[in-house]
């Protein structure tokens, strides 16, 4: 998840008009990939796009192909918000946010008059914006800190298998990008390490990227909350720690990894440094770009864009030979 400011959000809410029908195609069977398929990526249309990926990962794994990298240097980073799953019209954790207090309300009558949670609970969204960055980090710090981590875990996995996103109606999990999917799966047939390096919080991702995606959740790296521990577990403190976006991205691949990607793949100038990043190693390389083109299955957007702006990516692909994924031309289909 990228930083958002209170301006952004305001924009989001009260200006974006996106098409209500989004369902992404028609055909709602997930593909499983593996290194024996003949299309390894069978939800890509045949371009360069796809050849470039194929040809990438396929050498990538042939001893005595120039391209080969050991086993162990194959390290591959992907963002999440825009880049595996939707981000619009608002960062999902965000969503959950709101639902959460919404769900607790009953345990807290002081929230009925007091603000920013008296307007998330009246559906007052000029009201929640009206608090400033305060109120916004007051209302993360209730729902993403102050409990134990068991608890936390639980609450983001029954959200994600019932919470529906508001353009779509889809949950949130059916939001995931089936093109990325195969991509994950046909580079850990082909012995990749794949590991999500997001802005959104690293205790969330852990708690559904493994069944979405098939990452484990120690293979997750993202923003963080401080937490402790005491004889009843790990206990979530509402106050910011870390905050893996932009230049954040290198630094936790740096702590968590502690090796440099050979790919990467992201969507907007949040993803930037990363990519910049990976594309300085030594060994054969690839970068990914996942442009946003496709207004009818999705939806459309890039410069100027207060959620995954893309500018300074889109001008400077071209100099380190980053790749752009055209959504509306590359992609079959959008979710599974």
């Amino acid at each position: 998840m990228k930083k958002l400011t209170i301006t952004m959000i305001a924009f989001l809410f009260f200006c974006c008009n996106p098409a209500p029908d989004k369902t992404g195609n028609t055909d709602t069977t997930t593909t499983t990939v593996t290194a024996n398929n003949a299309d390894p990526l069978p939800s890509w249309n045949d371009g360069n796009v796809k050849r470039s990926l194929v040809d990438y990962v396929t050498n990538a794994a042939k001893e005595g192909s120039s391209g080969f990298i050991p086993a162990g240097d194959r390290i591959a980073v992907f963002d999440n918000d825009g880049t595996l799953w939707s981000e619009q019209p608002l960062y999902f954790q965000l969503f959950y946010s709101f639902d959460k207090i919404k769900q607790v309300a009953p345990q807290h009558p002081e929230w009925k008059t007091k603000e920013p949670f008296k307007s998330v609970l009246e559906g007052n969204l000029k009201g929640v914006l009206s608090s400033g960055e305060k109120g916004l980090f007051t209302i993360m710090g209730a729902t993403f800190g102050g409990m134990n981590g068991d608890a936390f875990d639980k609450s983001v996995k029954e959200w994600a298998d019932t919470a529906t996103n508001p353009v779509t109606h889809k949950k949130y999990t059916e939001m995931i990008f089936q093109p990325m999917v195969e991509l994950l799966q046909y580079m850990r047939a082909n012995g990749f390490q794949t590991y999500i390096v997001s802005g959104g919080d690293i205790s969330f991702m852990r708690a559904w990227a493994e069944k979405a995606y098939g990452i484990p959740p120690q293979q997750v790296i993202g923003s963080s909350f401080k937490v402790s521990y005491d004889s009843t577990g790990i206990q979530r403190l509402p106050q910011f720690e870390f905050m893996d976006d932009g230049p954040g991205k290198p630094v936790g691949i740096y702590q968590h990894i502690g090796k440099k990607p050979v790919f990467a793949a992201g969507n907007s100038d949040g993803d930037y440094q990363m990519l910049q990043f990976t594309s300085t190693n030594a060994l054969p390389h690839m970068e990914i770009i996942v442009h946003h083109t496709d207004s009818a299955r999705e939806w459309k957007y890039d410069r100027g864009s207060p959620i995954g702006k893309l500018e300074k990516g889109l001008d400077d692909a071209p100099k380190y030979g980053w790749t752009i994924v055209d959504m509306q031309h590359d992609w079959k289909k959008i979710y599974p």
